[in-house]
């Protein structure tokens, strides 16, 4: 099925081609190369796609940006997918800049995945301990900085103290579902305020057609896996819905993912907290996006699927909603943003989604790592390099690893 128009932009086969060649390469240069999460990610493409190679002037570039933090799903590689799309005229194009964005780090999360099993002893441990102070430092640092832009007021501060309340009385993920939904209704209610200033026009290759079919896969997607694997007891199916799901959820940047797939995975017993928080530390090491901690989510799980076959499903699912959202609200976009009412619904979501992250840092990340008075010191250390000294991620990484080592010996 073609959800693509190739009416705006003519274009010649051989050039199609060539231009899913540039954007395969540019990305695969930036998936190899861009730490520090989606932010930093996002200061990335537009100094290589808007700045050196002008693929899109910096206004047109803000209003993708805008689309993409209005949407759920990882930010950086939604902005990614709909350059690729621009710049290949068509699906293609953004399909080739995911794939590229992506690999790298999932490559290196299931590398990791594969070897854990036979990394032990007492410097594997010191190790893998230290990776679960790197997840208490990071996630603090995301609510740090999400809390000043998020909660900025007394009402989206009230919002997110009563997500906190949603999901420590009802845990799972239906406390999870439950606060993005009160939410976004405490939103409407409470956070009318002035419309978001128009900073301009998006004139991406998609029809309003398109649009609409790839809204209704992403609702299919959501509304059937789980009742076909209920009837079916099949348990790939149950491994997509799970990750599909908590891609569904994730709004206001990739480390929201964590409490939403600690509830998907770790309570039916597919893996550990343990080993659950010490993949997460790793992925704050490698470029790319943080998504593809689901490789090694999908890699390690007890059920088969497993290994690659569970790393392939896992990663797709997570990424999947993000992407189908994003193609089906492009050529919709202009028209829904200016709306008071989608923009407090919004103000609302976003507060709830701190109050889910605060609540995640206590469990399962604080709960797991911090087991001592050295732990909570190492923690601490992380948290200011990240937030005082700045320092990338991967380097507080090192630095916590390390001292888990020496802690162990």
């Amino acid at each position: 099925m073609n959800l693509d128009n190739e009416v705006q932009r003519p274009a010649s086969s051989d050039a199609s081609e060539g231009r899913v060649g540039e954007v395969f390469k540019t990305f695969l240069k930036l998936g190899l190369t861009s730490f520090g999460g989606p932010i930093a990610h996002l200061g990335y493409f537009r100094d290589e796609l808007v700045v050196r190679r002008k693929w899109l002037d910096d206004p047109a570039y803000a209003d993708l940006v805008a689309l993409c933090q209005f949407l759920p799903g990882p930010a950086s590689s939604q902005v990614g997918f709909s350059l690729g799309i621009l710049r290949a005229n068509g699906l293609l194009g953004g399909l080739a800049a995911w794939f590229a964005f992506t690999i790298p780090s999932a490559l290196i999360l299931f590398a990791f995945a594969m070897g854990a099993a036979a990394f032990t002893g007492p410097v594997a441990e010191g190790f893998l301990h230290g990776l679960k102070l790197v997840a208490v430092a990071v996630v603090a640092q995301a609510i740090w900085g999400m809390s000043r832009t998020l909660t900025p007021d007394r009402t989206r501060a009230g919002i997110a103290l009563a997500a906190i309340a949603v999901v420590v009385f009802f845990a799972g993920s239906f406390g999870q579902i439950a606060a993005i939904a009160l939410g976004a209704c405490a939103g409407l209610w409470l956070c009318r305020g002035e419309v978001a200033p128009h900073s301009g026009d998006l004139n991406f290759p998609v029809t309003p057609r398109g649009g609409v079919i790839a809204l209704a896969l992403f609702a299919a997607l959501l509304l059937i896996p789980p009742f076909v694997a209920s009837a079916t007891g099949s348990q790939a199916l149950a491994l997509f819905d799970a990750f599909y799901r908590s891609g569904t959820l994730v709004f206001g940047g990739g480390h929201v993912v964590l409490p939403l797939l600690q509830a998907q995975v770790v309570t039916p017993g597919w893996i550990n907290n343990e080993a659950f928080l010490a993949g997460y530390g790793m992925a704050q090491a490698v470029p790319g996006p943080l998504f593809t901690f689901a490789a090694y989510l999908g890699a390690v799980m007890g059920p088969p699927p497993n290994g690659v076959a569970g790393a392939v499903i896992a990663l797709v699912a997570l990424f999947l909603p993000g992407m189908l959202l994003v193609y089906g609200m492009l050529p919709f976009w202009d028209a829904m943003r200016t709306r008071p009412a989608a923009q407090a619904a919004m103000r609302g979501t976003n507060a709830a989604v701190v109050g889910i992250l605060g609540a995640a840092l206590y469990n399962p990340v604080w709960t797991s790592a911090v087991l001592s008075p050295r732990d909570f010191a190492l923690a601490l250390a992380g948290f200011l390099l990240l937030t005082i000294w700045k320092m990338p991620p991967w380097i507080v990484v090192v630095v916590l690893a390390g001292a888990g080592v020496l802690s162990s010996l």
